[in-house]
């Protein structure tokens, strides 16, 4: 998966899922797991209908009704939570269904 479509399309990888999202929400905006899984579920099923090699699908969701963003994200400057080495919760329920559920827990992995 790739935000970057230029330096996705010089590096020429076997396959690639566009997504039109600021650098560093490949997978959605925080605190919206409908749409991050959504996202997630379209990459991965692009990826069993692209038999060229260096394909590129553009994703169809969109940051925002407009193109504003993009001004501010090339003029600089990060406004992305710091990263951690420990784990991060968007909510204490997050936090135990982790702890309870372990690897089960991921949204996407369910059926």
């Amino acid at each position: 998966m790739t935000s970057a479509r230029d330096i996705t399309l010089a590096v020429n990888p076997p396959r690639a899922a566009f997504l039109d999202f600021p650098l560093g929400y490949t997978v959605g905006k925080p605190h919206a797991p409908g749409l991050q899984r959504r996202i997630l579920v379209e990459a991965l099923s692009s990826f069993e209908t692209m038999t060229a090699p260096g394909s590129m699908k553009e994703l169809p969701f969109r940051w925002s009704g407009g193109e504003e963003w993009k001004a501010k994200a090339f003029a600089g400057g990060d406004d992305r939570t710091p990263r951690h080495d420990a784990p991060q919760y968007q909510d204490e329920a997050d936090r135990r269904l982790a702890e309870e559920e372990g690897s089960r827990s991921c949204p996407v992995c369910r059926s």
